[in-house]
C-alpha cells in the first residue's frame, strides 16, 4: 500500500473521530450550560427544548453495535432499580421543590436525552477503545457534568450512578435499560 493510499484510507476515520468530538463538545456544553438556564422564567420550555435537541441529535448519530446483551434488558433494569432504590439521597442541592406532571415529565424526558447522549452516542463512540474505557469514561463525564448543577457533594453518587448506567449498556446490549433506570432514578429524586 502507498502511502497516498494509507492516507486516503486515513481519511474517514480522521473525520469520524472529529465529528465525534465536535458533537461530544456540543452535548456536554449543553448540559453543562443548563445551570444558567434554571434562573430563567421561562426555564422550563428552555430546559425542554434543550433535552428534546439533545434527545434527537444523538438518537441520530450513528454509533457502533456492542453485539448481543449479556444479560436480559428485564434483568438489568431490575438490577439498576434496586441499586438506586437502596441507594440514600444525596446531599446536594436540588434544583426544584416542585413536584407537578411537568417537572415529572422534564425530569423523565431528561434521562432519556442524557442517556441518548451518555449511553447511546459517546458509549458507542467510545467503544473503539474497549469496554472498559467506554464505560469509566462516559461515567466520569455523566458525573462531571451533574457537579455545576448539584455541587461537588454529590460527584462519587453521581459517578456511581453513572457507572451503573454505564454497566447496564453494557449487560443489556443497549441504552433503553440504562434509560428506563435513569428516568426512575429521576422520579425517585422528584418525589423523595
Amino acid at each position: 500500500m502507498t502511502s497516498a493510499q494509507v492516507e486516503a484510507a486515513s481519511q474517514p476515520r480522521r473525520h469520524e473521530a472529529s465529528l465525534t468530538a465536535a458533537l461530544a463538545a456540543a452535548g456536554l456544553t449543553l448540559l453543562t450550560l443548563r445551570l444558567f438556564v434554571l434562573a430563567s422564567p421561562s426555564a422550563g420550555t428552555l430546559l425542554a427544548a434543550t433535552y428534546l435537541i439533545l434527545w434527537v441529535v444523538f438518537v441520530a448519530v450513528p454509533v457502533h453495535s456492542i453485539g448481543q446483551p449479556v444479560l436480559s434488558p428485564a434483568l438489568v433494569v431490575a438490577i439498576g432499580l434496586g441499586g438506586i432504590a437502596s441507594a440514600p439521597a444525596p446531599a446536594g442541592r436540588p434544583v426544584s421543590h416542585a413536584h407537578g406532571p411537568e417537572v415529572l415529565a422534564l425530569n423523565s424526558l431528561t434521562a432519556v436525552a442524557e442517556e441518548a447522549f451518555f449511553r447511546r452516542f459517546l458509549y458507542g463512540r467510545l467503544l473503539r477503545f474497549g469496554t472498559a474505557a467506554a464505560i469509566v469514561i462516559s461515567a466520569v463525564l455523566f458525573a462531571a457534568v451533574h457537579v455545576p448543577v448539584y455541587g461537588v457533594a454529590v460527584l462519587w453518587v453521581d459517578l456511581g450512578a453513572g457507572l451503573l448506567l454505564s454497566w447496564q449498556r453494557w449487560a443489556s446490549g443497549g441504552w433503553a435499560a440504562p434509560a428506563a433506570t435513569h428516568v426512575a432514578a429521576n422520579l425517585l429524586a422528584v418525589i423523595r
